[in-house]
């Protein structure tokens, strides 16, 4: 997994754990042992600093060794979704909190000492390592592991059911999102959106629980509570971490209005006003997307009659008669073209690409380093479509960076942020540009740039559309996790934030009886979002530098790093340190800048933003 499965909130609905005590015993003896080692350390009980290197040493070790544990149960929860499955999970990830936890207040023996900076740092993230900590009482580590991966086996074999021709007929998520890529009749997409959202409110209660388990870990840390906690993780204070999220958010806000003001003003002429309104905010079911959070698929609503794309990617992918393997082999080819060493035998003799017939699986896509080395592996359900095409480049931008970093310590095994992990293989993906295609054959010549209005409108429809959900998902966890959103309003507040920031809205009347959060993998998988926010930031912001180290001089969205030694020693630097120096030295090791800069995404999308102005001059653009 990305890193230890540490984001595995983990386990499974089991049918009363009758051997719970017999599962902890071990862990409460190991985790006691420790602590008795640790009181003897220095001889008069004070500690030192060859003590917290010796702690730190023997801490990795056995994260390590159980981490590789988790993640073999936990991929095994994710493609055979089963009773028996899931109660292995849930026991692998209760013995792996428990002793994270264990570790993570023993390492508070060292806060008041002087260490270098390697060493508080690693202590730093010893304590930050887990997404949900729990306390360090046992029954509540047992509860926590198997409240998450009850809701994670909810959502990954969740279907909606409804009748046709006579019969009941289901469909998996990703049956339901091919549908609602495609289909334009309003009332199927109403229909399929609602069905969907039916998987989610017998997770509230557990969500709810969670929440307060998670809060209690997080506080005998020393954190005020969740939300706290997971923003401490960048290398800055909490509240200035979140201030910069809303920074950023600020400088490309503008290009996002007058994208929703043109898509809106697009979906009103398809669908009338009856449908979808002049003014205000756009219906979340008629986005393309089960979430709104993409709107790609609606290309051809929202796109002019002259407006002509260079190319359909999924044609393409078509035409050229790729099967799964051979688009996941296409992504590694990018890679090893800038140098990285070819993917090991076991990813493709051990990695999902299509939805197996017999079995339910997790089809969400995910990249996974199994233990800390080369057991590298994605999970898909492939279609054979542009969208996942460049899904697959995403994937394997996680293997590649997880595999660069493998011989730093367990520790910094991860990302510089958990933004730049999702970003690597993104920054890739903006490569995949017409000159890269015709040099890999799925074009025979590169349009002109007439073209090219309509390929940054198909890039925004994504990309662009995507930063105030990425940015809001977050928001309202972290409004959940310090009390200022009370149970009683989850979906009240999750509804407010999306109106807010999306300037869409529920297709039908919501309330408490609903728990549409959760019917987004990230929440019931315990996932923080914000990565995927500061990814779409990032992820420009090192397409211009890799651009400028390749030498290219024209167009930013015409650029592609494909085959460029320089680009690629570049790349394969910084991805080497991991997550061993604070984020904003990796960034200045590839940028040259020390901060998030939005300025990269405005650069990229100016042709674009100059004929959305032209486009909305007397439309009413905005949304109260």
């Amino acid at each position: 997994m990305k890193k230890i499965a540490l984001a595995i909130a983990a386990a499974v609905a089991l049918a009363g754990c009758d051997n719970k005590q017999a599962q902890q015993e071990p862990v409460q003896e190991a985790a006691t042992t420790a602590s008795a080692e640790m009181s003897s350390t220095g001889g008069n009980g004070q500690v030192t600093a060859e003590d917290a290197k010796a702690f730190l040493q023997d801490a990795q070790s056995r994260l390590e060794e159980m981490a590789e544990e988790v993640s073999h149960a936990s991929w095994l929860a994710s493609t055979y979704i089963n009773i028996d499955s899931q109660y292995v999970e849930a026991l692998a990830s209760e013995r792996y909190t428990a002793m994270a936890v264990e570790l993570a207040s023993e390492a508070a023996k060292f806060n008041d000492l002087d260490l270098d900076p390697d060493t508080r740092r690693q202590l730093t993230m010893l304590k930050q390592g887990l997404v949900f900590p729990a306390p360090k009482d046992p029954e509540l580590t047992a509860e926590l592991a198997q409240i998450g991966s009850k809701m994670q086996g909810m959502y990954g074999a969740g279907k909606y059911c409804r009748e046709e021709e006579g019969e009941e007929k289901c469909y998996t998520l990703t049956e339901m999102g091919q549908m609602m890529a495609k289909n334009r009749d309003p009332e199927l997409l109403k229909e399929l959106w609602v069905g969907w959202r039916k998987v989610s409110p017998p997770m509230k209660p557990l969500y709810q629980r969670q929440v307060e388990i998670g809060n209690a870990g997080a506080q005998e840390l020393g954190y005020d509570n969740l939300s706290t906690f997971w923003r401490s993780k960048y290398d800055m204070e909490p509240d200035a971490f979140a201030a910069d999220m809303d920074a950023q958010w600020n400088k490309v806000k503008p290009l996002y209005e007058a994208l929703h003001c043109h898509v809106r003003a697009k979906l009103n002429e398809h669908y009338g006003d009856d449908v979808v309104p002049a003014q205000g905010k756009i219906p979340a079911h008629l986005l393309g997307n089960m979430w709104a959070q993409q709107w790609g698929n609606v290309y051809e609503l929202v796109k002019d009659d002259d407006m002509q794309a260079p190319y359909d990617l999924t044609q393409l992918v078509v035409d050229a008669g790729m099967d799964e393997k051979e688009m996941v082999k296409t992504g590694e080819r990018f890679f090893t073209s800038l140098g990285f060493k070819p993917l090991p035998e076991t990813f493709w003799e051990r990695s999902q690409f299509t939805q197996p017939r017999d079995r339910d699986v997790v089809c969400h896509a995910s990249a996974w380093n199994l233990d800390g080395q080369d057991d590298l592996r994605i999970k898909m359900c492939i279609n054979k479509t542009g969208e996942d095409l460049v899904t697959i480049h995403h994937e394997l931008g996680h293997n590649f960076y997880q595999r660069i970093y493998n011989q730093q310590p367990y520790l910094y095994k991860e990302g510089a942020n958990d933004g730049f992990h999702e970003a690597v293989g993104d920054t890739i993906a903006l490569s995949i540009t017409p000159k890269y295609l015709k040099e890999i054959g799925l074009l025979d010549e590169v349009p002109d740039e007439s073209k090219d209005i309509g390929y940054l409108m198909q890039q925004a429809l994504d990309k662009i559309a995507f930063l105030p959900f990425g940015l809001m998902v977050d928001k309202w966890r972290w409004q959940v996790f310090n009390g200022e959103v009370q149970p009683g309003d989850y979906n009240k507040a999750w509804w407010k934030l999306r109106e807010e920031y999306q300037g869409i809205e529920a297709p039908v009347e919501r309330t408490e009886a609903n728990f549409d959060p959760g019917a987004k993998y990230h929440i019931p998988g315990n996932t923080p979002y914000s990565r995927y926010f500061l990814a779409h930031i990032q992820q420009y912001q090192f397409h211009r530098a890799l651009c400028e180290a390749a030498g290219e001089t024209g167009p930013l969205h015409r650029c592609s790093i494909y085959k460029n030694d320089e680009a690629g020693k570049k790349l394969r630097a910084m991805l080497a340190m991991g997550a061993s120096k604070p984020w904003p030295d990796a960034m200045e090791a590839l940028t040259g800048q020390r901060e998030l800069d939005a300025s990269a995404i405005i650069d990229y999308f100016q042709p674009l933003m100059a004929y959305l102005k032209e486009q909305n001059q007397g439309r009413q653009c905005g949304w109260e």
